[in-house]
């Protein structure tokens, strides 16, 4: 038998999906802080003994394991990356400083700066400087540059970013910078900007580089010791690591590149939104992850996730392409705590795995949402994540009682329903910020719910921001881990390439394009599993005068870039324009920024089988009644539903819970639930 294995490593839980040659496997465990490494082995445990083996037979037998993690993000939270140093061009290392003058709220004047990755006393000038046109104006000053590394070299750094002025246009003076930092530091991670990112602005990409010098070689001694020990339990197969851009890459090339690891779990659901919405028939759906510590909302317009290349990181700016997820605090294990105002808030602090809710009976004394959940009746109080994690239902009231209600005045029913109200708020505002406030209807698109609490908490949200159809797949506590099992390796290349649209030259485009499409082929090379492989292209476009440009796909099946396909990108460029900012210069003069390129080879994943459908009644799956608190209802007694014995073709008619093995859904009253030919709960309002 064969296996092939997706891990998501989360804040509370570790997920993971096992495809074998007969079914499907999935499952979660705690996530074991400071040490993902033994959770993921603890997953591959519980593997091993569902299937009746010891785990070197298990993992001799699996050719694949792909990995989301949460180590560079965690990294970025708590600025626990390299101690990292910058070499650049004299007179420019204030640059990450000045930040292009973005201030994240323009009038509080106490708003502090962001927390230094890189101190100003590791930040390095020399005497060097390529003009705009790629020319050398002064040549590099190498013992300067000696003298700047035996200078970083003293203040013990182990990463250095090499980040000089129009080196996008000619690399030569980094490449020798890289030389010389090798020769007097041999074993100093170093990351050229020109590399990193080859494209004009010098903020944005000093500031990923130094990002992808601060993350990478933290992440490269995790991967590396991962790597290490799943060899010595007997892994013979290939580690690819999922990337925040929706593909996955290998070790070599995750370890040189952390920055594109920021969004790494997160990113995996969506790829598995995309293609479930995809098999269901939905092609236009806001994804909402909600896990122990976060709520992570993406928005897919016609089977495409939003990406972006203008996000922010604990306040840095990260160029490279990102799925763009927004994130909030906002999870199961989010705290609820009052403010010095007497006002009850909600997170962003989480009781994370360890020690968790104090429903968890784990050491966790700090209420929370999940416990506020178990109070109002939506999980079970004999157990979550399949029987594994008993709950402790007096201590939730424990909790809430000493921390909330009584502070407030309130019963603990109460407080649990304004901890519940006040999460939701947040979660629904989190939403409308990935579509009303860009310009989208939420009404015009599904929520595909997913994690392990987001299922509980989703109807709330439809019925806040009017949206009539939710998706649930029956293995939603996993999603992010089937996301990784079936993504597709991807690359992406970005070159500056400025010139105006009546400037063009057609054959200087091709031959960048080209160039680019070479370098991502070559990284692929060493991928294996690859069936086919295919290249997406896309312009950066702007309005003469503009500061900002829109990424726009190039719609063409030719290998060369002609005429009439210029002409149809210019005129998509403006009806997009159109789309995101509701206007559009047709008669204004535009010019190209960059050309990008994503190659992507595509692997033989897992596919959903289409399953008939069984009879409306789910008769067979009802469990029991449980007292469930819905708004404006109170406490009433509700239907509670084996998810295991759920078939397609039941309708649930709200209010119910069907209790997952990985999640738990509520059905609110209004609502009823159809379970479709491809295990996704099709959740439709009634009114």
């Amino acid at each position: 038998m064969v296996y092939q294995i997706g891990v998501d490593v989360g804040g509370t839980f570790t997920d993971f999906v096992v495809q074998s040659d007969k079914d499907t496997l999935s499952g979660k465990v705690l996530t074991t802080p400071n040490d993902e490494a033994t959770g993921i082995l603890n997953a591959i445990t519980a593997m091993a003994e569902h299937y009746g083996t010891d785990v070197a037979s298990f993992l001799a037998q699996s050719d694949v394991l792909v990995l989301g993690t949460t180590v560079v993000t965690n990294a970025m939270l708590e600025y626990s990356g390299a101690n990292t140093g910058m070499i650049t061009t004299k007179g420019f290392r204030d640059i990450i400083d000045l930040r292009t003058g973005y201030k994240e709220d323009h009038f509080d004047i106490r708003l502090p700066a962001p927390t230094p990755i890189v101190p100003r006393q590791r930040r390095l000038g020399v005497t060097e400087r390529i003009n705009a046109q790629g020319e050398i104006a002064i040549p590099l000053d190498e013992n300067e540059v000696r003298e700047a590394v035996r200078k970083l070299r003293k203040l013990n750094v182990d990463s250095i970013a090499v980040c000089l002025l129009f080196s996008f246009r000619n690399n030569i003076h980094e490449k020798r910078v890289r030389d010389i930092i090798r020769e007097e530091c041999p074993d100093v991670f170093v990351s050229l900007s020109s590399e990193v990112l080859p494209q004009v602005r010098e903020f944005e990409r000093f500031s990923t580089t130094m990002l992808n010098s601060y993350l990478s070689p933290m992440l490269s001694v995790y991967l590396r010791r991962l790597e290490k020990r799943l060899k010595e339990s007997g892994f013979a197969g290939q580690l690819f690591i999922k990337l925040s851009n929706g593909g996955v890459m290998d070790i070599d090339f995750c370890c040189d590149r952390g920055v594109e690891l920021i969004q790494s779990g997160p990113a995996g659901g969506v790829t598995a939104s995309v293609a479930v919405g995809e098999w269901s028939g939905y092609k236009d759906i806001i994804a909402v992850d909600m896990g122990g510590t976060s709520y992570d909302v993406c928005l897919i317009k016609d089977g495409q996730p939003d990406i972006g290349v203008e996000s922010w990181v604990s306040r840095y700016r990260v160029a490279t392409p990102m799925i763009d997820i927004h994130s909030i605090g906002t999870g199961g294990g989010s705290i609820a705590w009052i403010d010095e105002g007497g006002a009850l808030r909600v997170g962003p602090k989480s009781a994370r795995s360890t020690p968790g809710p104090a429903c968890y009976g784990r050491g966790g004394t700090q209420p929370t949402v999940t416990d506020a959940n178990l109070i109002l009746g939506f999980l079970s109080p004999k157990a979550i994540g399949g029987g594994k994690l008993k709950l402790d239902i007096d201590a939730a009231r424990k909790a809430i009682e000493e921390h909330i209600a009584k502070p407030l005045g309130m019963t603990v029913e109460e407080a649990a329903s304004g901890i519940f109200r006040i999460s939701n708020g947040a979660m629904t505002n989190a939403i409308r910020y990935v579509s009303i406030s860009r310009g989208r209807d939420p009404r015009d698109f599904a929520l595909m719910a997913y994690g392990g609490a987001g299922p509980v908490h989703v109807g709330t949200q439809a019925k806040d921001l009017g949206v009539k159809t939710i998706l649930v797949p029956k293995n939603a506590g996993v999603f992010s881990a089937l996301g990784c099992l079936i993504s597709n390796f991807k690359i992406f290349k970005v070159k500056s390439f400025i010139c105006r649209e009546s400037d063009i030259n057609l054959d200087e485009l091709n031959e960048v394009f080209e160039q680019l499409e070479s370098e991502g082929e070559k990284l692929l090379d060493g991928a294996s599993g690859i069936m086919e492989r295919q290249t997406q292209r896309f312009v950066d476009i702007r309005y003469v005068g503009q500061t900002h440009e829109v990424t726009v796909p190039i719609r063409s099946r030719t290998k060369r870039v002609t005429d009439l396909n210029f002409k149809k990108t210019i005129q998509d460029f403006h009806e997009l324009h159109e789309q995101l900012y509701s206007f559009k210069r047709p008669t204004v003069t535009v010019e190209i920024m960059g050309l990008r390129v994503d190659i992507i080879g595509v692997r033989d994943t897992m596919k959903y089988r289409s399953q008939p459908f069984a009879s409306e009644k789910p008769d067979d799956a009802l469990m029991e009644k449980r007292r469930v608190f819905f708004e404006n209802e109170g406490f009433i007694d509700t239907n509670i539903f084996d998810g295991t014995r759920v078939k397609p073709g039941n309708l649930i008619a709200g209010p119910a819970v069907i209790e997952e093995p990985e999640t738990t859904i509520v059905i609110y009253p209004g609502q009823e639930a159809m379970l479709d030919h491809y295990q996704t709960y099709v959740i439709e309002s009634l009114d």
